[in-house]
């Protein structure tokens, strides 16, 4: 691996030399390099400077890793939930002492604020922490016998290989989720990321190894996604997949899986309705709906796409959030000041213009952005667009950018058809002072979570997960380790 065109111009700076640090440990243990096919370029979607190369490992990569976990598969199984979880806990200890080079490495390949990323190191670290201690608390049950002279017992099993693929958006974060519940249900882990971030994903695994991880118990597979996912869908030895990533992926995830009838757990796109009610804390909205829209940039399944706000409060709503939005400061990851880094690639650039373009077009008021800042390359102005009608697209397609779409309401019903009105159902957020209305409106909602008066709601012991075409399955929380077990029912005659 090359990476000496970005390090000169790193050193001067502590965090951008954590990086380097971090990519040249990563590089010095990276696995099977030379042995498949030819290199992937990682380029920094700050300024498109070279990072480094990793090897697209391919069709061979994948069996080849398959295998290997397929022969840990027993010896991992057999050790007490305390031994698995004590390897995890101190792969944890290692993530949060390597915390500083972690974050400084995702904020060169995937762009988002310095802090930002050193909040998402903190959250994946947390996953391990959280399902270490879940693996001990994987209880059975004992059913009272209809047979006389029979016990009956149901314990979870661990249901194999897994198949993780993850996205480029949170390339930390999404592993861990996945794979920390999969290890402590006692499941060899094949984890493919994005070709956008690999080197997030090579730490964790370089770490996991130093943590005590016996080989081939977590394995990361580098290179073009589309080739790599066919065969670990296809592969008899796994036995679950989990995707995080767009709707239309998901479904030909499911497609592949269906031959070889896999376990197969989707956590796939949103469009998130956010709602303000009139009699809502009107400031405590507008900075939820800040929050809830632009964080990392908008690039996030969570993001806040369709803002509906009370008629009676639109107008100052829509100049109050506009305010705020003008006060975002865009630029790179590592300048302390900055709020919203790059965007990760350009066709994510391109639909925030034709979002902007087509809404203008039809009718929607541009209160701010709209633009690209001087600097050009892939950054993007934080946009509001006000006045937005069901006939554009933002109000139907997923952004995926700093592009904010408000809506006025008139009344509570219309308002909730108007947000169930989309294949997606991932998050609804609703800001309202009324205590019965709070209670009562997330069971109208079609969303597998509902914020309410919050736009902070994710962490490891909560069920993550959406329904209709936003995914199935849950991530996090008591029932995420579910996805990797199958229950085994013992029958015995006295």
């Amino acid at each position: 691996m090359n990476h000496s065109s970005t390090l000169d111009l790193l050193l001067d700076d502590s965090a951008k030399a954590a990086a380097i640090l971090m990519l040249d440990k990563v590089n010095s243990r990276a696995r099977r390099s030379a042995n498949f096919g030819e290199a992937i370029e990682v380029r920094n979607p700050s300024d498109g400077a070279l990072i480094g190369r990793v090897a697209n490992e391919g069709t061979k990569g994948v069996s080849f890793a398959v295998e290997r976990a397929s022969q840990a598969l027993a010896p991992w199984a057999s050790l007490l939930p305390r031994e698995r979880g004590a390897i995890m806990m101190r792969w944890h200890r290692l993530i949060l002492e390597n915390a500083e080079g972690l974050a400084a490495l995702m904020t060169l390949e995937q762009g988002k604020p310095v802090q930002d990323a050193k909040g998402e190191i903190a959250y994946a670290a947390r996953f391990i922490e959280w399902f270490a201690e879940e693996g001990s608390r994987l209880y059975g049950d004992t059913i009272p016998s209809h047979l006389p002279g029979t016990s009956m017992q149901v314990t979870q099993r661990p249901v194999g290989v897994v198949g993780a693929i993850t996205p480029w958006n949170f390339p930390s974060a999404m592993l861990t989720r996945k794979a920390a519940a999969a290890l402590a249900a006692g499941c060899p882990v094949v984890s493919i990321p994005s070709k956008v971030t690999p080197f997030s994903a090579l730490a964790l695994e370089m770490l996991a190894l130093e943590a005590g991880t016996p080989d081939g118990v977590f394995q990361v597979v580098t290179g073009h996604a589309r080739e790599l996912v066919a065969e670990l869908c296809s592969h008899t030895t796994v036995r679950a997949v989990s995707y995080t990533g767009s709707t239309e992926v998901g479904r030909d995830i499911m497609k592949q899986c269906a031959a070889t009838v896999k376990r197969v757990s989707l956590e796939l796109g949103g469009h998130a309705p956010f709602i303000v009610f009139a009699d809502a804390d009107f400031e405590a909205a507008v900075q939820g709906a800040i929050a809830a829209k632009f964080q990392t940039g908008g690039q996030d399944c969570l993001a806040a796409n369709r803002i509906y706000v009370a008629r009676c409060i639109y107008d100052r709503f829509v100049a109050r959030f506009t305010e705020e939005a003008q006060k975002l400061v865009v630029g790179d990851g590592f300048d302390e000041r900055v709020d919203i880094g790059p965007l990760a690639s350009a066709p994510t650039l391109k639909k925030s213009m034709e979002h902007v373009e087509d809404a203008v077009t039809k009718g929607a008021r541009l209160m701010c952005g709209g633009d690209q800042p001087e600097r050009g390359g892939l950054y993007f102005n934080p946009t509001v667009l006000a006045d937005v009608t069901p006939d554009m697209k933002i109000t139907w397609e997923e952004t995926f950018g700093p592009v904010a779409a408000l809506i006025p309401f008139d009344d509570e019903e219309a308002v909730i058809a108007a947000a169930n009105d989309t294949e997606y159902g991932l998050v609804a957020y609703a800001y309202t002072s009324n205590a019965t209305r709070a209670q009562t409106l997330p069971a109208r909602l079609e969303y597998g979570m509902v914020a309410v008066n919050t736009a902070k709601l994710t962490g490891a012991p909560v069920p993550f997960g959406g329904v209709k075409q936003s995914g199935n399955g849950r991530e996090g929380s008591r029932l995420g380790i579910l996805e990797y077990t199958e229950p085994q029912y013992v029958c015995t005659q006295a």
